[in-house]
């Protein structure tokens, strides 16, 4: 039987917004739900951080251009820093 952890971090919210936690020894059907799910984020954070190199570095982009992009790259790196949190066993990570 493997211990209790921590209370994870969801990559998703509740209906009115606030965080989700999961209690358990990380190896149940939500968990791995949770898994896939950070899996397919972290991939489509790969492919913002792509289209971000390849909007700077080819043509001028236009002002919506980077605004959209932005918001993506705010998206992703949200996600990304959620992730890191919910796998930080050291207990330093915090979300702002």
């Amino acid at each position: 039987m493997n211990p209790i952890r921590s209370p994870r971090p969801l990559p998703w919210s509740g209906a009115d917004g606030k965080p989700c936690y999961l209690i358990g020894d990380g190896t149940g059907r939500l968990s791995r739900l949770a898994d896939q799910i950070e899996t397919v984020q972290l991939g489509l954070a790969r492919q913002i951080l792509e289209r971000a190199h390849d909007t700077l570095t080819g043509e001028r982009p236009s002002p919506e251009e980077l605004h959209v992009l932005a918001g993506h790259l705010v998206a992703a790196l949200r996600d990304a820093l959620l992730i890191a949190e919910c796998r930080d066993t050291s207990g330093v990570g915090e979300t702002p």
